[in-house]
């Protein structure tokens, strides 16, 4: 049984909660008052905080993206490294990655969603900064690059990329990344 909760800083732990639970079951299955008893509050408490679970959701997103571009940030400016930082996040972070690239259950046009989905988006442009980057066309290697990190992590994730349970899945990742930006 969860404790109840007594101090501290309720949203972050409402947060800290849903990405939990997310990750565990899926976004679907989350509700707001299974959250509530997970921290051990009031029902109402989360409504309060998020308004309904879709404002829930796009906090996680929000938070999850920061969180995203964070990791980018720290990958300097190599790609490789940006795209393995993306996979690792994935894996680390399952309840963010889980709902920040699904617009039908976000209030996709939120002011401080469409700001974290930019930041993550020019963390990832500045890794593109890489000589490896064929300079003449960043776009598509921006695209690509995402959807191969992207890609690698969802199939990670789903069990579909055969590995062992103790397998490091930035590691497995930096072979396909190489493949698109050897020289």
């Amino acid at each position: 049984m969860p404790q109840p909760y007594h101090h501290g800083d309720l949203r972050r732990a409402l947060l800290a909660a849903a990405t939990e639970a997310i990750a565990e079951s899926g976004p679907a299955a989350l509700s707001l008052r299974d959250l509530a008893r997970r921290v051990g509050v009031s029902h109402a408490a989360p409504t309060h905080h998020f308004g309904d679970k879709t404002g829930l959701l796009t906090a996680i997103a929000t938070e999850g993206l920061h969180l995203l571009a964070d990791q980018l940030d720290a990958a300097g400016g190599d790609i490789l490294a940006a795209g393995q930082a993306y996979v690792r996040f994935g894996v680390e972070h399952r309840g963010h990655f889980e709902v920040m690239f699904e617009p039908g259950l976000l209030q996709f046009d939120a002011p401080e969603l469409t700001a974290a989905r930019q930041r993550a988006g020019q963390a990832l442009r500045d890794a593109l900064a890489d000589p490896r980057v064929p300079a003449d066309d960043r776009d598509s290697a921006w695209l690509a690059a995402w959807s191969i990190a992207h890609g690698f992590a969802t199939l990670w994730l789903s069990g579909a990329v055969p590995h062992d349970p103790d397998e490091d899945a930035p590691g497995a990742a930096a072979g396909v990344l190489r493949l698109l930006f050897s020289q």
